[in-house]
């Protein structure tokens, strides 16, 4: 098939990918400034223009799905204290969660939050790791893989990780 008869991409995989990747930068952004999620949807809805109707250009954000930012920016923060208790006990000791990079931290944050719900962690992991390419060049992308891989199978087999 070639390109011109490739069909079009989803739209609404498209808006929950780029509603992901606002809300690691979102998370991020909570996490530097130590403001409250609330306060960081808002401005990205306000000053980033998460809409439909929004372009890239000037940092804005289009096409994200809203409903999924805002619940997964909310989500992650109301449940910081477990998303992070699971993801030390799957990190390596040399690399405690404090000492990985803050954007690897939220991406990880975000996708742990989502593994288990009504979405296939098998599309949750390829999400994560589309979003981790486009933050990272290194081994992140390897290591966020692996970790998420290893959280989902944990939670498939009743453990949800805290062992």
């Amino acid at each position: 098939m070639t390109a011109t008869n490739a069909p079009a991409a989803n739209p609404t995989r498209r808006s929950r990918t780029i509603a992901r990747v606002a809300a690691v930068q979102a998370l991020f952004q909570c996490e530097q400034s130590g403001d409250t999620a609330e306060t960081v949807i808002s401005q990205f809805i306000r000053h980033r223009r998460i809409s439909s109707t929004a372009s890239f250009d000037d940092g804005h954000i289009p096409d994200a799905d809203l409903k999924l930012f805002q619940e997964i920016v909310l989500g992650v923060t109301r449940r910081q204290d477990d998303i992070d208790a699971k993801l030390s006990n799957v990190l390596p000791e040399q690399w405690p969660l404090p000492r990985l990079d803050p954007v690897l931290r939220a991406l990880l944050r975000a996708a742990v939050f989502e593994i288990g719900t009504d979405t296939p962690d098998r599309i949750i992991i390829n999400e994560y790791l589309d979003v981790a390419h486009g933050f990272f060049s290194g081994d992140e992308p390897k290591m966020v893989n692996g970790i998420l891989d290893t959280l989902s199978h944990r939670a498939n087999d009743g453990n949800d990780g805290n062992v």
